[in-house]
C-alpha cells in the first residue's frame, strides 16, 4: 500500500486504497491463471518501504492491519485463489513475517481458508523451525539455507514435528500439480509473443492507463498539423519500467518523440532542456556494437584479459547496460571466477566533454580506445544499487571531436572479486551497469529550451522521474523532481503559454509550477508503447479515462505517513492507523493537489438514476450514466460508502467499496450496477472482539468519477442496516 509518495516500489503497487488493490490483484491472478500459470500474491504484509526492509518491524494497530494491508490479499485470494502469497522482508509488531503464525497460520490458512503455498521472499527466510512451523513452505532461492540438513536435523529433534513437515510438503506439491496441469512442457523452447497484436493490446491498456490531470481551455487534444517542439529528458528515452526486479530487458520500446514525430508531417523540434538521471544514463543506447547493432557486445571468458590465448565461451549482444547476473547460465565456464568484456564505438557529433560511469558487484575497468577511463577494481566503494550489493558509480571524463570514432571496452570480473566486504546477498555473476552522457551546463540548456519553446505553436515537455528514482532498495528522499526540471518546465512554460506537461512517475511529485501550465497529463510508466500511447491521447486518438490511484498532495509534509516513514530503531510506526491516502485528507480536511480518483476525459459525463437496495447481504448499486459531450470516451463510476451516524470508533468519512468502467458514444447512456457485499460494504474492524463489525444504521452511497465530490457531479442514496452483525473469514 501507498502509504507515502516516497516508496521505492510504490509505481508497482496498485495504489493507497486496499479495495481497489484487492480487486485489481485478484481480476490480474484470475487473468494470469486462465492460461495455467500459477501467480504469487506479494509481499504479505507491510511491505511499503524500502528502507531497511530486511530488518524493520512495521508497528500496526490490528485495525489498520486488517482494513488497510491485509484487505487488499483477502480480497484478492476470495476472488481468484492464488497458487502461492509471498511473504515480506519485514515484520510485524515483532515477528518476522516468513515466521509469524498469526500471518501465516491463523489468518491465511485457518481465517481465509487459503490452501495455497507460501514462499519466502529471496533471502526472507531467518529461522529453521519457527519458520516452518508458522506455515512457510518454501525458502527462496535456492540452495536453502535453512532448510536441507538443518529441518532434517529440527526434525529430529522435535523441533519441527513431522506431521508440520508433511504440511509444507503437501502444500508445495499441491502447487507442483496446479502448475503440471498447465500443459506448459517443462524446459519448453521460451517464446516472445512480440506480435502486432501484442503491441495493440499494450498500446490499448496504455491508452486507458493515461490521467489526464488538467486541461484548461481544452487546449488538448494538440492539433497534427501545427509546428510542435517537445522538450524533457524524458522525451528519447524510454521510460517504461521502474527499477530493481521490474528492471526488465523489454523486446522493443518506443520514445515518446518517436510516438508525437510519429503523429506529425516531420518531426518535432527537439531540446533536452535539462538532465534528470541519478545515475548517468545507459551507454548502451549510444553505441554500436561489434556486430554492427545498437549496443555493446559482451564476450565471455574462463582466462582474464592477460591471457593472450583465452578461448571465448559465450557472446551476447546487449542494448542495456545493465545486469543483474543472477540466473546468467554457461555450462563452459569452470568456476564462481569469470571474466567478459563489452565492447562497442561511437562517432562523436560534436566536440565536447562526456561523462562515463560504472557500478559494479566484481570488478570492472573502462576502457576508451585503449586509455584507463575509469577504474571501478583497484579501489571499491560501498553503494546501494542492485540491492546494496554493488558499488557506487565510479566515474570519468572524455574530451571527443566531431567525426572521430571512440571504441569503448569494459573489461569485466564477476562478483567474487568484489573488495566489498560483507555486502553480497546475491548468488552468480555478480552487476554490472555502465552508463555515459554528454556533460551539458545547465542554464544554457534551459535558455536553449525556452528560445526553442518561442517559435513554436505547441509545446511538450517530456519530464519526471526514471528507474534510477523509484526503485526496489530505496526510497525517494523527496517528492521534488530532480536537478533544475522545475526550472526548465517554468521558463518553458513563460516562454510559450501553449506548454503540455507529460509527467512520468509512478509516485506523486512536487509541481509547484502547476499554476502556470494549462495541461498536465500523468503517463505513469507505459511499458513497451509508451510513446506511442502518450501521443494518442495528446493528438486525441486516444480519449483519456484514466483516474488516479493514489492522492497528489500540495507538499511532502501534507501527507499523512510524513512524521512516520522511515524505520528509526528497528521499527516504523505507522502512525495515521486506518486514515492513509485520501482516508487522511477528507478527515483532515488538508487540500491536495489531485485527489484520488481523479481524471478528466476530452468528453463529459452525467450521472443520474441512483437506485441502491440491501437484500441477502448484497448491496445492488445501480446508476445511468451519459455521455453529454461530443466525442466517444469512458468513464469510471466509484463507489463510496459513508456511515451516517458517529460509530463506536472513528471512522473515515467515506470509503471506496466498488468501481466500475463504462464506454460511451456522444449522447449515449446506459444503467450500469455494482454489486458489493454488504459486509464489505459497511464493516470495521473491531479490536475487542478481533473480528469484522457491522453496524446497525444508515449508510449514503455516493456515486462519483473522483473522491472529490462536486455538486452536480455525484448522485447519492441511503440504505440501512437492521442490526449489529460479526464476522471473520472470506
Amino acid at each position: 500500500m501507498q502509504r507515502s509518495p516516497l516508496g521505492g516500489r510504490g509505481f508497482e503497487s496498485i495504489g493507497e486504497d486496499p479495495v481497489l488493490a484487492g480487486l485489481g490483484a485478484g481480476a490480474l491472478v484470475a487473468g494470469i491463471q486462465e492460461t495455467g500459470v500459477q501467480a504469487t500474491l506479494k509481499h504479505f504484509v507491510c511491505n511499503d518501504q524500502e528502507h531497511k526492509r530486511n530488518a524493520v518491524q512495521a508497528i500496526v494497530t490490528q485495525r489498520a492491519l486488517r482494513e488497510i494491508y491485509a484487505l487488499p490479499f483477502q480480497l484478492a485470494i476470495r476472488e481468484s485463489r492464488p497458487g502461492a502469497v509471498m511473504t515480506a522482508y519485514n515484520g510485524v509488531n515483532g515477528v518476522y513475517c516468513s515466521e509469524n503464525p498469526d500471518l501465516l497460520d491463523r489468518l491465511l490458512r485457518r481465517e481465509w481458508g487459503w490452501d495455497g503455498a507460501v514462499m519466502s521472499d529471496w533471502y526472507g527466510t531467518y529461522t529453521t523451525s519457527d519458520a516452518a512451523n508458522a506455515g512457510l513452505d518454501l525458502e527462496m532461492p535456492g540452495p536453502s539455507r535453512f532448510r536441507g540438513e538443518s529441518l532434517k536435523f529440527n526434525v529430529q529433534t522435535d523441533k519441527v514435528w513431522g506431521h508440520v513437515l508433511d504440511e509444507r510438503a503437501r502444500a508445495m506439491l499441491n502447487l507442483v500439480k496446479r502448475c503440471a496441469a498447465s500443459g506448459v512442457p517443462e524446459n519448453a523452447e521460451e517464446g516472445t509473443l512480440d506480435t502486432p497484436e501484442t503491441a495493440a493490446l499494450l498500446r490499448e491498456i496504455g491508452g486507458e492507463s493515461l490521467v489526464l490531470l488538467k486541461n484548461d481551455n481544452d487546449i488538448l487534444p494538440l492539433k497534427k498539423d501545427k509546428k510542435t517542439v517537445v522538450i524533457g529528458p524524458n522525451a528519447k528515452v524510454a521510460t517504461y519500467h521502474g527499477g530493481g526486479s521490474a528492471s526488465l530487458a523489454a523486446y522493443y520500446a518506443v520514445t515518446p518523440y518517436d510516438g508525437i514525430s510519429a503523429k506529425l508531417p516531420s518531426p518535432a523540434g527537439y531540446s533536452v532542456g535539462c538532465y534528470s538521471h541519478k545515475m548517468l544514463p545507459l551507454l548502451g543506447y549510444a553505441l554500436e556494437s561489434k556486430n554492427g547493432q545498437q549496443g555493446m557486445t559482451m564476450s565471455v571468458y574462463n582466462e582474464p584479459p592477460s591471457e593472450s590465448k583465452r578461448e571465448e565461451t559465450d557472446s551476447i549482444e546487449l542494448l542495456k547496460t545493465e545486469l543483474l547476473l543472477v540466473d546468467y547460465y554457461n555450462p563452459k565456464l569452470k568456476s564462481a571466477l569469470w571474466y567478459a568484456d563489452f565492447e562497442g564505438s561511437f562517432v562523436a557529433d560534436e566536440d565536447c566533454t562526456w561523462e562515463l560511469g560504472v557500478v559494479v558487484c566484481g570488478t570492472a575497468k573502462l576502457f576508451v580506445n585503449g586509455e584507463l577511463v575509469v577504474d571501478n577494481a583497484t579501489v571499491q566503494r560501498q553503494g546501494d544499487a542492485f540491492f546494496g550489493s554493488s558499488t557506487v558509480e565510479e566515474k570519468g571524463f572524455l574530451k571527443v571531436k566531431k567525426g572521430e570514432t571512440y571504441k569503448v571496452k569494459v573489461e569485466f570480473a564477476s562478483a567474487v572479486t568484489s573488495k566489498l566486504a560483507g555486502n553480497n546477498v546475491l548468488f552468480g555473476g555478480g552487476t554490472l551497469r555502465v552508463g555515459g552522457c554528454k556533460v551539458i551546463d545547465a542554464a544554457q540548456e534551459i535558455a536553449r529550451a525556452a528560445e526553442l519553446a518561442k517559435d513554436a505553436d505547441q509545446v511538450i515537455v517530456c519530464a519526471g522521474l526514471n528507474a534510477d528514482w523509484e526503485t526496489e532498495g530505496s526510497d525517494r528522499d523527496g517528492m521534488d523532481l530532480p536537478a533544475t526540471m522545475d526550472d526548465m518546465i517554468a521558463a518553458v512554460a513563460a516562454a510559450n503559454p501553449n506548454t503540455v506537461v507529460v509527467m512520468q512517475s509512478g509516485t506523486p511529485v512536487h509541481m509547484p509550477w502547476a499554476d502556470s501550465v494549462p495541461a498536465i497529463v500523468q503517463a505513469w510508466y507505459g511499458g513497451n508503447e509508451t510513446g506511442n500511447v502518450i501521443a494518442d491521447v495528446l493528438f486525441g486518438d486516444v480519449n483519456p479515462s484514466g483516474k488516479l490511484s493514489l492522492s497528489f498532495p500540495v507538499r511532502l509534509r501534507d501527507n499523512p505517513s510524513y512524521l512516520n516513514f522511515k524505520a528509526e530503531g528497528g521499527r516504523t510506526l505507522y502512525g495515521e492507523d486506518v486514515y492513509i491516502g485520501y482516508r487522511y485528507y477528507e478527515y483532515a480536511d488538508r487540500e491536495v493537489l489531485f485527489p484520488f480518483g481523479h481524471g478528466l476525459s476530452y468528453t463529459q459525463f452525467e450521472f443520474s438514476g441512483l437506485f441502491v437496495t440491501e437484500k441477502e447481504g448484497k448491496l445492488s448499486v445501480a446508476v445511468t450514466v451519459k455521455n453529454v459531450g461530443k466525442v466517444k470516451g469512458a468513464e469510471v463510476i466509484q463507489v463510496y460508502v459513508a456511515p451516517k451516524q458517529a460509530a463506536r470508533v472513528n471512522r473515515p468519512l467515506k470509503e471506496l467499496k466498488g468501481f466500475g468502467k463504462v464506454h460511451l458514444e456522444p449522447g449515449e447512456s446506459v444503467q450500469h450496477e455494482i454489486e458489493i457485499e454488504t459486509k464489505y460494504a459497511v464493516s470495521y474492524w473491531a479490536e475487542e472482539r478481533a473480528q469484522w463489525c457491522g453496524e446497525q444504521g444508515d449508510y449514503e452511497v455516493i456515486v462519483s468519477n473522483s473522491s472529490e465530490v462536486k455538486e452536480g457531479k455525484a448522485v447519492k442514496a441511503t440504505f440501512s442496516v437492521a442490526e449489529d452483525f460479526w464476522w471473520t473469514g472470506l
